[in-house]
């Protein structure tokens, strides 16, 4: 019996132990043409989200100054519509003679006065205007690059450009008149020396300011404008 119930057991034993595992090897899909297309349009349209995101600021300011207008605002400035932009050609320099390309002021706002370089009285008070009011922005000041556009061949006072390095320098260009009045233009009536102009920091002239401005009214229409396009723009002139 215990020998009969040994060899059952030795059978059993033989019976219960385990096979080695079989291991299957499954091949991946091979991708299809359209799995391919599918990612395509994918990356695509992440692109296209990452380009949104990026114009958003802009586009936003544009339209909050633009399009969106609440009842009662109103613009002490008048709108360029459609803005004009700074031409690719227009010939610019500095007082010695060295040429500058337009696309070098583009990042930032420029607060712009036209005048020739012996600069008359009425010159030296846009001059002084200009410094003040950007002054009186506060710590947004620094959006804002004073840009003086000489247009003739005068050279300007060393008095004159003494005073213009004191604080943030005045940039002071060359240009030609002709040129600068095919961007540029005054209101009926006035010459193109008279004015303020506001040009943003993709090149665009978008606002021209009146003739003897507030200073006041002025300044306003700057904060609304800087408020507008919060974050668009770089501080500084590198």
């Amino acid at each position: 019996m215990s020998g009969s119930n040994s060899s059952d057991r030795g059978s059993g034993a033989e019976l219960e132990a385990p096979s080695p595992l079989a291991l299957t090897v499954h091949s991946l899909p091979a991708p299809t043409l359209d799995d391919a297309a599918r990612r395509t349009a994918l990356g695509r349209l992440k692109m296209f989200l990452i380009l949104v995101v990026c114009a958003a600021p802009v586009i936003a300011s544009y339209l909050a100054y633009y399009v969106v207008r609440p009842e009662g605002r109103t613009n002490y400035g008048s709108l360029i519509e459609p803005a004009r932009a700074m031409p690719a050609a227009l010939p610019l320099a500095d007082l010695d003679g060295r040429p500058v390309a337009p696309a070098s002021l583009q990042g930032q706002w420029l607060f712009v006065v036209v005048g020739g370089g012996a600069c008359d009285a009425g010159c030296e008070q846009r001059l002084w205007l200009q410094r003040q009011v950007r002054e009186a922005l506060g710590r947004e000041k620094g959006r804002i690059d004073k840009l003086w556009l000489v247009d003739d061949a005068a050279m300007p006072r060393a008095e004159t450009l003494a005073a213009l390095q004191r604080g943030d320098a005045v940039t002071v260009l060359r240009t030609d008149r002709a040129a600068l009045a095919a961007w540029l233009a005054p209101e009926p009536g006035h010459r193109l020396e008279e004015h303020f102009y506001l040009v943003d920091p993709q090149g665009l002239w978008m606002m021209r300011m009146p003739a003897q401005p507030d200073p006041s009214r002025l300044k306003r229409d700057l904060e609304r404008l800087l408020r507008a396009s919060a974050g668009w723009d770089r501080p500084g002139r590198p």
